[in-house]
């Protein structure tokens, strides 16, 4: 396929940073090895990016040019008084002043494509469906995704969830239920993507046929970091089985549920949880932990940077996610990535990454049966080390299965669908008679 020049627009993109962020420099990263980029971006990403790229070794043509938005005083940055709204209730606010910022973008864009040709635009991050832009109207072929965000919480997994959290999930899945059935700016965008649609997870590609009769294409919306594990972490028979959990301290990410997992296992074992994050949710964990009498089998060591978490990771012998709300997460492919069996519930992007050949997943039936599950798992990576080590070794082939080489041969198969289409449609107007008239225009001229 011919080199392309992409317009693409990731409002969230940092080399530093996980999350969406991660996302983000991660997808405009891998598709600027193929082709010519032009990134519109938030400025506060500004910074990180243009550090990153005076420190990296120089690569003709394969840089993308990044445009900055300026950030309006009431525009999200990931610090002070936004971190508690994105923790909060408050967090619809973070889509309204999305919304907003997509309209610069959307001006950009435009003055940008009256100096520049490009072939098609692709939208990349947030990597929600409720809020497309207008970039589907730029009048060139619109590529969407990776998409996300349109699954609602079970219901029956709510009691798991706390007070704040059930209230907060409670409102979500009302809203999100009633933007499915009335959002119209997405079913447009949808219309005109038509075979560029990017979808995150096997779960999102069902609910974009189902709710839209959108096909789409499965990119997973995470990459492993740029590294790869020589060999897994080896345990001796007196070691204890360290077991990593990451994440925001959130209701959602559910890290009790491991907490009491780990209760219920024989006193006899020797096992260890390096907890890793902050959040709302920290003390009450804590607290748990106290009540549960395992706090001295707990580490709690709070926000630490990119490297030292990736090495208390490297460290670990398995990785536990117990998220009941989430796509793939990016810590789940530096996991696996590292050579870490991974324990897991049996839904959202988790249900695809992992497999029996590298993790354990539990079915995300009530708060009892995740619990008796996370313990079985947990019993039987202590008890068969050699389970583990196949798991772990596993766990390394299966990253290269997320790869972003292999994410690139997917998303070539889409860009090449789209600028075909394109082509073909350009060919068939070319073929018509340039005075053609509406059937009903000739009919009325006949008559007069």
């Amino acid at each position: 396929m011919n080199r392309l020049k992409i317009l693409a627009i990731a409002y969230a993109c940092d080399p530093t940073r996980g999350s969406e962020f991660g996302v983000g420099w991660g997808w405009v990263d891998a598709i600027a090895a193929k082709h010519d980029v032009t990134v519109i971006t938030a400025d506060f990403n500004a910074g990180d990016i243009e550090q990153y790229l005076r420190a990296r070794e120089p690569l003709t043509g394969l840089c993308p040019r990044f445009v900055y938005i300026k950030n309006r005083p009431w525009h999200y940055r990931p610090q002070g008084i936004w971190l508690k709204i994105e923790g909060s209730a408050a967090k619809p606010l973070m889509n309204i002043v999305y919304q907003n910022w997509l309209g610069y973008a959307f001006a950009e864009a435009k003055r940008e494509m009256a100096s520049n040709h490009f072939d098609l635009v692709h939208l990349i991050t947030y990597v929600g469906w409720r809020f497309p832009g207008n970039f589907y109207r730029l009048g060139i072929p619109f590529v969407w995704g990776p998409i996300g965000g349109l699954k609602n919480t079970p219901w029956h997994l709510f009691p798991m969830l706390g007070l704040s959290g059930a209230f907060y999930y409670g409102a979500r899945n009302l809203i999100n239920s009633l933007q499915l059935r009335i959002a119209r700016g997405p079913r447009h965008a949808l219309r005109t993507a038509n075979i560029g649609i990017i979808a995150a997870t096997s779960e999102i590609q069902d609910e974009l046929w189902t709710r839209f009769g959108a096909k789409s294409q499965v990119i997973c919306e995470v990459g492993p970091p740029r590294f790869e594990a020589v060999r897994p972490k080896q345990r001796a028979q007196t070691d204890p089985l360290v077991v990593c959990w990451s994440g925001t301290h959130l209701p959602g990410k559910a890290l009790q549920l491991l907490l009491r997992a780990a209760a219920t296992l024989p006193k006899e074992f020797n096992y260890r949880i390096e907890i890793l994050g902050d959040g709302p949710c920290n003390q009450a964990w804590r607290n748990l932990a106290s009540q549960l009498k395992i706090d001295d089998r707990c580490r709690w060591h709070g926000w630490l940077s990119r490297e030292m978490s990736l090495a208390i990771m490297k460290n670990s012998h398995a990785f536990a996610i117990t998220s009941l709300k989430d796509l793939t997460s990016s810590v789940a492919l530096e996991a696996i990535s590292l050579g870490l069996p991974v324990i897991c519930l049996d839904h959202c992007g988790f249900a695809d990454l992992v497999t029996h050949t590298c993790g354990i997943k539990v079915h995300p039936g009530s708060a009892k049966e995740i619990i008796s599950g996370l313990a079985d798992a947990l019993c039987a990576l202590y008890q068969d080390e050699g389970l583990r080590r196949r798991l772990a070794w596993g766990a390394l082939r299966r990253s290269r299965d997320y790869s972003w080489s292999s994410k690139m041969v997917t998303l070539e198969e889409v860009y090449a669908s789209v600028m075909h289409k394109q082509e073909s449609n350009s060919l068939l107007l070319d073929m018509l008679p340039h005075n053609t008239q509406h059937p009903s225009m000739t009919t009325t001229a006949s008559k007069m």
